[in-house]
């Protein structure tokens, strides 16, 4: 026994104190990863063939073996901070020179890059101005802070109940008078009961019967339904759905009377004109908002006509009607001049804008979800495409490393891409302190991609992953090294007494 063996063992028992204390000094430490020292036997070189005689002079420490193991994830709900969830480091940029670390605290510098503590750069995918995001190659990833420009308003879309119990809208209706002997009746001898004709919106003929005076009557409707009756001057005649007319003076054999429904007129300033109304703010080119209001007027069974305007203005124009079939589903939708509208189910309309904007703004009015039950009008969705010029209040980052921007006019935009890189070997990287790492021959090259993706962990924004160290394994590697250096001290103890003895002899 010499002295280089216990002298090596001291120094590896104190380089596995040292990796101890480190591993316990970074107990706090964001994204640390605990070491442990690794070490080899040390023999002389063999002379000849008297390999079997060999005696070991002590110990080396062969490596710092890094423990790449998950540290438990903390929720703080800072937007910046990210934790990865498995394997992957971030590729962090110090003036192009590329290191990568586990540390996911980060925040923006004055510049809106996205940094370390230490300034490094966040690497990863840009977006576009439509939030494209290029995957082709990495770059210091940047949070722009301009406004996002306003989308004029294309499409409004709407999911109505129009009520199939309804009034029609009409006004009183039109009498004529034909057939024979029409002196009998005179314009002055008619009244009719119920001017808004119902529920219907026939055009009803009554036909006097041919004795003299005549005292038989048949009613027939545009939709076919006939009722028979006897008449009688000054008695109401009835002619479908609690309408009445009252005829006064004698018919002529064959004399016929005619009653047609006859539309209100329209106005938005008058809610007896119109069966439902709804609006919604649409945007111009400028971003500026007006509101566009919509109008339903029930005009027979089925058939509803749409009228649309801006806030309420006059003119308001008529822009097609709605079309239902007996189980309240939509149809068919016409335009303004009674032809089928060229998209199904949708209105094309405009208005105008005042305020340097583009116009006329062309709109499309889109009703395919709209039905007609029995049940009160109302809607159900209603949609628009537009929005306003938009600040970033906040962000966030998703667990494929998306970073999603939120504006202040609703909108959310992808703002960039954060990248992960993993390597072939962990353990070949360079530990530069500051928790950074450096890419070696050994560790092979960065394989960079989205996370999420194969062999590369996810993120966790608002979080962050902690040290890996365990407190009470590295306490209990503690005591052992520290017993191991008292052994070895021991051994040069014990050599020195031999040597004294030699001396004294």
């Amino acid at each position: 026994m010499g002295y280089q063996q216990g002298l090596s063992g001291l120094a590896g028992a104190s380089s596995d104190l040292d990796v101890i204390g480190n591993n316990i000094a970074n107990a706090n430490t964001v994204g640390f990863k605990q070491g442990a020292a690794q070490f080899a036997d040390m023999y002389a070189n063999s002379v000849a063939t008297a390999v079997n005689n060999q005696i070991g002079i002590g110990t080396r420490m062969s490596q710092v073996e890094q423990n790449f193991s998950q540290g438990t994830i903390t929720n703080d709900d800072i937007a910046l901070h990210v934790a990865i969830n498995g394997n992957g480091f971030f590729q962090m940029s110090n003036n192009g020179s590329l290191t990568y670390s586990r540390n996911g605290v980060f925040q923006l510098d004055k510049n809106g890059y996205i940094v370390n503590a230490d300034g490094l750069k966040l690497m990863g995918y840009a977006a576009n101005a439509n939030g494209i995001i290029n995957t082709a190659g990495t770059v210091p990833l940047q949070v722009p802070t301009a406004n996002i420009p306003p989308t004029a308003t294309k499409t409004i879309t709407a999911g109505l109940n129009l009520n199939a119990q309804d009034a029609l809208k009409l006004g009183t209706p039109s009498v004529s008078f034909g057939g024979t002997n029409t002196g009998s009746l005179t314009n002055n001898g008619v009244s009719v009961t119920d001017a808004t004709q119902g529920t219907n919106a026939n055009t009803y003929t009554v036909t006097f019967g041919t004795g003299t005076p005549p005292t038989a009557y048949t009613v027939t409707g545009s939709d076919g339904s006939s009722v028979s009756g006897t008449y009688a001057a000054n008695s109401p005649i009835k002619l479908g759905n609690g309408e009445t007319i009252t005829l006064a003076g004698t018919p002529g054999a064959g004399d016929s009377v005619t009653v047609a429904p006859t539309a209100l007129a329209f106005d938005p300033t008058n809610s007896a004109t119109y069966s439902y109304s709804t609006s919604v703010p649409v945007y111009d080119s400028l971003g500026g908002q007006q509101q566009v209001d919509m109008y339903f007027v029930k005009t027979s069974a089925g058939s509803w006509d749409v009228y649309a305007g801006k806030d309420g203005s006059v003119p308001t124009t008529k822009i097609g009607t709605a079309k239902f079939d007996t189980s309240g589903n939509l149809v068919s939708t016409l335009d303004a001049s009674g032809n089928p509208t060229s998209t199904l189910f949708a209105f094309n309309m405009s208005i105008p804008n005042s305020d340097g904007s583009a116009t006329p703004q062309s709109l499309t009015l889109k009703i395919g979800g709209t039905t007609q039950f029995g049940s009160k009008d109302g809607t159900n969705s209603l949609t628009q495409d537009g929005f306003a010029a938009g600040q970033l209040t906040n962000f966030t980052v998703g667990t494929d490393g998306t970073i999603t921007g939120n504006y202040s006019n609703g909108q959310t935009a992808a703002l960039g891409q954060v990248a992960l890189a993993t390597f072939a070997n962990q353990n070949g990287l360079i530990n530069l302190g500051n928790n950074e790492f450096q890419a070696t021959a050994a560790s092979g090259v960065a394989v960079i991609a989205a996370p999420g993706s194969t062999n590369h962990g996810s993120l966790q924004g608002g979080a962050t992953e902690n040290s890996n160290v365990d407190l009470t394994s590295e306490l209990v590697n503690l005591i052992t090294a520290q017993r191991n250096y008292q052994a070895n001290a021991q051994t040069i103890k014990t050599q020195q007494t031999v040597d004294q003895t030699l001396i004294n002899l």
